[in-house]
């Protein structure tokens, strides 16, 4: 990994510094925000959170890692690097019984989204057979369906609103300045052009990041500005915590400072106000008290059940004990079954 990332503003011509002030939320502005006072951050979070969502109710999706392993990127976080040893075995596809007694089985736990992720590059429309007739049975469920398959290529986003996948994750990972220190073997324009496709088959768009991989503040700022400047913003924003995995080259990196994690959650919240910021991987690591402050700085999702995808998660039991401490509620909503027009 490089330690010599340049500054992204510092390589910008005047035309680039211009059409970045004239974004909603140029990294300046929401680098203003990462270094207000904390205390001030989380109550103008908790204002704009309280004005587009009841406080006390969080939505619960689980995450189901349909195809495991030997994924051929380089991403410098990833277990299922195929290039790492990591002691993830590749996998084949799961069978959609499989998948759907795992849905099932969310759906009984209070999940109403569901979610399913296979590592892959990118998939091939031979895979995105089996992909749809699961998107279909998740859909008859009553569960909202989600699904991370990697890139996409011209007419696959649009077989799979036609399935009636509800959402699509493909998160930007970091700031633009500070990818090519996790990333080689695809670049920023390759995840903008994925995001493009879904939004424009007219699926929804579960988009965001991962801090703690060494980044700077104002790289952590310059990922949530790409996030928000999105136009339109995501539906839903996944903040992952590093989850070090040995073999992985971030493992062995100073963790973050979790009060850096919560604050990243309030800046999601105050730029991308109506969205949902979902706790994701990491939560184990950052403990109950922790979480709580992300729940007051605006996270009103969670990554529910044991696992996620490779990495784990607290249990469910936990989750429910810690929600009752807190008062929170499960928010519950009846989907659809209706396939897509």
């Amino acid at each position: 990994m490089s330690s010599q990332a340049v500054s992204f503003l510092e390589l910008r011509t005047p035309a680039a510094a211009r059409a970045e002030a004239a974004k909603t939320w140029p990294v300046e502005k929401v680098l203003e925000l990462f270094n207000l006072p904390f205390n001030e951050l989380m109550y103008r979070a908790q204002q704009v959170h309280r004005q587009h969502f009841d406080p006390q109710e969080v939505e619960l999706a689980t995450l189901l890692s349909i195809k495991t392993g030997g994924c051929p990127e380089d991403c410098g976080y990833c277990p299922q690097a195929a290039r790492y040893d990591t002691g993830v075995q590749a996998q084949k596809l799961l069978e959609l019984e499989q998948v759907l007694a795992a849905a099932r089985a969310a759906k009984e736990h209070g999940a109403t989204r569901f979610c399913m992720g296979a590592a892959w590059r990118g998939p091939k429309d031979r895979d995105l057979d089996h992909v749809e007739a699961m998107v279909r049975g998740v859909k008859e469920l009553g569960l909202e369906a989600c699904a991370t398959l990697g890139m996409l290529e011209d007419g696959q986003a649009e077989r799979l609103a036609a399935a009636g996948l509800d959402y699509y994750n493909h998160n930007l990972d970091t700031a633009p300045e500070f990818y090519n220190n996790i990333i080689t073997t695809r670049d920023y324009e390759n995840r903008l052009d994925t995001l493009n496709k879904v939004r424009g088959a007219g699926i929804k768009v579960c988009c965001g990041g991962i801090v703690g991989m060494g980044e700077s503040r104002r790289q952590r700022a310059g990922l949530i500005a790409q996030v928000a400047n999105l136009d339109p913003y995501p539906e839903s924003v996944p903040i992952n915590h590093l989850v070090q995995v040995a073999g992985t080259p971030l493992h062995g990196l100073d963790p973050l400072d979790p009060l850096e994690f919560v604050r990243t959650i309030a800046v999601a919240r105050i730029t991308m106000p109506k969205a949902r910021v979902r706790l994701s991987a990491g939560r184990r690591e950052l403990g109950e008290a922790v979480q709580a402050m992300c729940f007051a700085a605006g996270a009103n999702s969670i990554f529910y059940g044991d696992k996620l995808l490779t990495t784990g998660n607290p249990d469910a039991e936990a989750d429910m004990a810690l929600l009752e401490k807190l008062g929170m509620r499960i928010k519950h909503t009846q989907v659809s079954a209706n396939m897509a027009e």
